[in-house]
């Protein structure tokens, strides 16, 4: 999808975001407000842009139980999680969301991912009756996140409560809800010939547009990874805190268990996952994969760096475990320090 754009790039004051987010909008206008109405009341991001694989077939969770980082195979209906696909080394290669709702399993991921990952499942069909096909064309995703999420979904059509990481029915598509942040938050997948039509009718569900800029900045502050952002080739899950969200540490083999158990009785990963504050007094943001030094010596790299509304410029990196938290760290000339 790197040639993609969203019919909601139409909208009023939407300015366009930067690959690998390009085709949807990076604000509306104003980002820090944005922000605000995704931590107080409620708004929803485009985010259409993500790769959608629809997988039927009777031996779908078990399948995708013997390739992946998580136990499928007792994941119930209207249920959701996360995996990841692992080289056979045990680095991070796939991340993503688990969705599993009347006979089909649901995998969204990264932009510009899912060709790759539709690949690799195509070859380990052999003889499982599944038919795991790319859909990213037939369907949208976008997210409400605020405190009064469950009120939008409501007038929407949701009857009842949705548990964390539960999934439902919602018009021709489906409703999950998000496991952060703590504000309260939801995924729609909608059908993508109605996108442009959803804007109405989430404003008159109450709820109003913001941009990646916001999202993301509510993603840095809960310290969730992202793939491509958060890892590098050389990724192990235990650094970026996918133990236990997005990998099973008591399922049968897969590819690069050995490492993920090898790690996890250890308990050193070579790297941590950590929220840095940078100088506010800096203009620009380190870009993702900005070295990090201390002393003059490189200790890791930025992952994502965005201006936050009531936090200033934040950022995840990627560190050695052996950095202290009251390290003084330079990114590209600007001070940055450690939340502790």
């Amino acid at each position: 999808m790197t040639d993609y754009s969203s019919p909601l790039l139409a909208l009023p004051g939407a300015v366009p975001a930067d690959v690998p987010d390009g085709g949807i909008a990076l604000h509306y206008g104003d980002p820090f407000r944005e922000q605000r109405q995704l931590a107080e009341q409620a708004g929803w991001v485009d985010r259409s842009n993500r790769g959608v694989l629809a997988v039927p077939g009777t031996d779908r969770l078990s399948w995708l139980h013997s390739l992946t980082s998580q136990h499928l195979t007792e994941l119930g209906d209207g249920s959701a999680t996360e995996t990841l696909i692992l080289s056979p080394h045990g680095h991070v290669e796939q991340h993503a969301q688990v969705s599993e709702l009347a006979g089909t399993t649901w995998l969204d991921t990264e932009p510009g991912t899912i060709a790759e990952l539709a690949g690799y499942l195509e070859s380990m069909r052999f003889w499982s009756a599944v038919e795991p096909a790319d859909v990213s064309s037939d369907w949208a995703l976008l997210s409400l996140v605020g405190p009064a999420t469950g009120a939008v979904l409501g007038k929407l059509g949701l009857t009842g409560e949705l548990p964390p990481q539960g999934v439902a029915a919602l018009g021709a598509g489906w409703v999950r809800r998000m496991s952060w942040p703590d504000t309260d938050a939801a995924d729609l997948l909608v059908p993508a010939a109605e996108l442009a039509e959803w804007p109405e009718r989430l404003a008159a569900a109450g709820a109003t547009p913001a941009g990646s800029w916001a999202f993301e900045a509510l993603r840095v502050q809960a310290r969730r990874p992202r793939l491509g952002f958060e890892t590098d080739h050389r990724t192990i899950p235990h650094e970026v805190g996918w133990i236990g969200i997005a990998v099973h540490l008591d399922k049968g083999c897969y590819r690069g268990q050995e490492t993920v158990a090898r790690v996890h009785n250890l308990g050193r990963p070579p790297r941590r996952l950590v929220l840095l504050h940078l100088d506010g007094d800096s203009e620009k943001l380190p870009a993702p994969g900005a070295p990090i030094s201390v002393a003059e010596r490189p200790v890791g790299f930025v992952g994502t760096a965005v201006r936050h509304y009531e936090l200033g410029p934040i950022a995840l990196a990627v560190i050695k475990r052996t950095v202290p938290d009251d390290a003084e760290l330079l990114v590209e000339g600007t001070v940055a320090a450690i939340d502790r």
